[in-house]
């Protein structure tokens, strides 16, 4: 009866994780570019009582064993990288990948991040930045006197100065892309930075030979949490967290009834 009680005490507090995340992903439904998170589970150790595969008699094993689990833990939050929907805004400097890649950020501690959020601006000397005022890498600069800025599905970023009939180009936009996206370390406004497990970012042209998507300018990405499927995970955290209550308190009422027996 012990391990019963620690077992759904470990039940419990893995749903109170998996509402915690529920709850995140909720909050951000309406944030840029977010990737909504997974939780997942993964069984304890188990005591064997009689171990599968031991000898029954000289000529006979144990077919399969009595071995009782010790409950849950979560183990990983897996970041879900399906594509968001599309809002198309008419901002030229609002930005969206369509398909697989990251924009490149450089943080003020000098750290390269990566953002899916394409809502960039331009700062007092016309740098396109993120709105803390991060700026784009490569660095691209839009001279204040242009009337006009125009960014192709390649990256390919022009403007339209006073006095000239064609546009010049002032930059390319690059995009990064890694082997394991999923392991990328979440730092809060929009950013994720490279770990050992995400791998080494691979940079290239939107739209080349590494995979990456194209770019839509004038429009956002919007987040990829599905509300409707949140409460339904919502509801089944709910209800699991309540059976393994009601497991504790079974268990509760038979220490109960083993105190009450000398009576």
């Amino acid at each position: 009866m012990y391990r019963s009680l620690y077992t759904a005490a470990s039940g419990m507090m893995a749903q109170q994780l998996n509402l915690d995340n529920i709850a995140n992903n909720l909050s951000n439904s309406s944030t840029t570019g977010f990737r909504r998170r997974r939780i997942q589970f993964q069984d304890l150790m188990y005591q064997n009582l009689v171990v599968p595969g031991s000898a029954a008699t000289q000529q006979t094993t144990v077919s399969a064993g009595l071995q009782v689990g010790l409950g849950t833990r979560s183990v990983a939050s897996e970041v879900i990288q399906a594509q968001g929907d599309l809002s198309f805004t008419g901002n030229p400097l609002d930005l969206t990948i369509k398909g697989q890649g990251f924009f490149q950020v450089t943080m003020p501690s000098g750290e390269t991040a990566y953002t899916r959020a394409g809502t960039f601006h331009l700062d007092s000397q016309g740098n396109i930045v993120t709105g803390d005022g991060n700026s784009l890498e490569p660095s691209i600069t839009v001279p204040q006197n242009a009337t006009s800025v125009s960014i192709g599905a390649d990256g390919t970023v022009t403007v339209m100065l006073p006095g000239q009939a064609q546009a010049q180009q002032i930059g390319n936009i690059q995009l990064a892309t890694f082997a394991n996206p999923g392991g990328l370390n979440s730092v809060g406004n929009n950013m994720f930075l490279a770990t050992t497990a995400s791998g080494d970012p691979i940079t290239g042209t939107p739209g080349g030979s590494e995979g990456l998507g194209e770019l839509q300018q004038g429009a956002l990405e919007q987040s990829n949490v599905n509300v409707v499927e949140e409460f339904i995970q919502m509801i089944l955290a709910q209800r699991s967290y309540e059976a393994n209550s009601r497991v504790a308190r079974a268990a509760d009422e038979m220490f109960q009834q083993v105190n009450t027996m000398t009576r």
